[in-house]
């Protein structure tokens, strides 16, 4: 006849099976990156515009670079094949020389969408990953310097789009967390325009670095 200390240990033995077998799978899940489906980067980045981007009005231009918050989302077909959604989360603020001098300012907030391949498992230290995509930089708060060649104009500049390729690496901290950084090129043109009328195009093809941290889910 069992006694009720052996009753009472089965039950609990019995009890305890489900829940250390949940345990063993949910340790098992987190244990690797592959499978995970989801990830999101938040970073920091700087965008620098090629030098002499083109003329306005005649004049020589120069756009200098700026920096700003990013975020990114990104849905994995499998693990090598995410879709990315990127973009500025605040605004690149950059002023315009005319000539050398200065002549105005203005603010842009690119987003881009872009397919991406990543090499290697998916639990490896080091990733690296190339993509290319498409992408759309609208351009606001333009302003002439009071002082500048341009005082008293009225700028406008159209929205600037095009192709945008991106290497990088991803370096895995834990199966859920990594470090990114990446380098994105960002080809189009935009119009520049004074009082209403077209007064040149900007070329600024700009380069964006960027770091951060990212999450996998």
């Amino acid at each position: 006849m069992l006694s009720i200390r052996t009753l009472v240990l089965a039950v609990a033995a019995t009890l305890a099976i489900p829940t250390a077998f949940a345990q063993d799978n949910t340790s098992t899940a987190d244990s690797t990156a592959s499978g995970k489906r989801f990830a999101v980067v938040g970073g920091y980045s700087l965008l620098e515009p090629k030098s002499d981007p083109g003329t306005v009005a005649g004049a020589r231009s120069d756009v200098d670079g700026d920096d700003a918050a990013t975020l990114s989302a990104s849905w994995y077909a499998n693990d090598n094949i995410p879709v990315e959604l990127w973009g500025a989360v605040d605004k690149y603020d950059h002023r315009v020389k005319l000539n050398g001098a200065k002549a105005a300012s203005v603010s842009q907030q690119p987003i881009a969408l872009s397919g991406q391949y990543h090499f290697g498992a998916a639990d490896n230290i080091v990733r690296p990953f190339v993509g290319l995509g498409y992408y759309e930089s609208n351009f606001d708060s333009e302003a002439a310097e009071p002082t500048g060649p341009a005082r008293g104009a009225r700028i406008g500049v159209t929205t600037q789009k095009g192709a945008m390729a991106t290497i990088g690496a991803d370096f895995n901290i834990t199966p859920t967390w990594f470090a990114r950084t990446d380098l994105r090129y960002l080809h189009g043109d935009a119009d520049v325009k004074v009082n209403g009328i077209k007064a040149g195009e900007l070329d600024l093809n700009p380069y964006v670095l960027s770091v951060g941290i990212g999450a996998r889910f």
